[in-house]
């Protein structure tokens, strides 16, 4: 039996037991990562450099960029340090930052896209104010208001989880920590303070959930007015990124917590894992820059630049 304070470290699910395919696992991360990298750096850099892209759209798009950086960030470095040195060890302040920073740029990023939802619906459903419900203060306030929810729901979280006592060991079946793999340690009902606070959690998310889908039905209703095909086009097309982004975020999230338990094995759970924590923010630059002729063109001039 032990406690949350004589426990240093846990120790996370290992992708493999043999050198040769920790170092296999090492090189794909390693590439998905400089994939994650490149793709968010070149967005964040375009969009900054390029005046034509100080819109309220690129603007969320940037903030999403930064948020993707800082997700892939938090839980890929440490599961490639393990890789190479054949190690399971996160120290107990080391998974309680994990946690954290995971919780913060996750939270931080779905208000952000209920955000760029209120974006799109404005731009279509209400063009004429755009430029006054969408000024360059209120984008300022409501990308603040997105980081500040994530911080503050980041925080709640994991001081309540590492308030828990814990007396179930300290092996997390997860390559990174999160919060129902520390709550499966606990032996006391206090657990029970942390499950309510993640239903309020859920309730929001669902609320968040509800306004995007309202603002989509809204947009698709305005978008099928519009009598001429290009503009039905244009318009359908300034959207499909941003559904495209929502659809893959919420549709991982959901089948890695919601899927029924007869489905659950450790090696689907981890698959499972790295699609939710590791694969959007890789993903979401490529998904931006295919269907945004915009980003595309500055990109290309960006580079004709640099290298002319």
């Amino acid at each position: 039996m032990t406690n949350g304070s004589s426990i240093t470290q846990f120790l996370l699910l290992a992708f493999a037991d043999r050198g040769e395919l920790q170092l296999l696992h090492f090189c794909l991360f390693l590439g998905i990562y400089l994939v994650a990298l490149l793709g968010n750096g070149l967005i964040i850099t375009t969009i900054a450099c390029d005046h034509h892209l100080h819109t309220p759209m690129y603007f969320f798009l940037l903030n999403l960029s930064l948020l993707d950086l800082g997700s892939i960030s938090t839980t890929l470095p440490k599961a490639m340090a393990n890789f190479l040195s054949h190690t399971r060890a996160i120290s107990y302040l080391g998974c309680a930052a994990q946690l954290f920073l995971f919780g913060f740029f996750n939270s931080a990023e779905y208000c952000l896209l209920t955000i760029m939802a209120y974006d799109r619906y404005v731009a279509i459903c209400k063009p004429l104010h755009y430029g006054t419900l969408l000024g360059s203060r209120a984008c300022v306030h409501m990308a603040a208001a997105a980081w500040g929810t994530g911080f503050l729901n980041a925080l709640l979280h994991t001081a309540n989880t590492f308030s828990v006592p814990l007396c179930q060991g300290n092996v997390l079946d997860q390559f990174f920590c999160e919060i129902p793999q520390i709550l499966k340690l606990s032996c006391s009902h206090s657990y029970l303070r942390e499950v309510g606070l993640l239903v309020v959690s859920i309730c929001l998310g669902i609320g968040c959930f509800v306004f995007i889908v309202v603002s989509y039905v809204q947009i698709f209703r305005a978008v099928l007015r519009i009598p001429s095909e290009q503009g039905r086009h244009k318009a359908f097309s300034t959207c499909l990124p941003h559904l495209a982004v929502v659809s893959l975020f919420l549709s991982t999230v959901m089948f890695a917590h919601l899927k029924p338990p007869s489905m659950s094995s450790p090696s689907l759970d981890l698959v499972v894992s790295v699609l939710y924590s590791v694969v959007p923010p890789a993903v979401n630059p490529l998904i931006y820059s295919m269907r945004n002729q915009e980003l595309k063109d500055a990109l290309r001039k960006m580079k004709t630049g640099i290298f002319p």
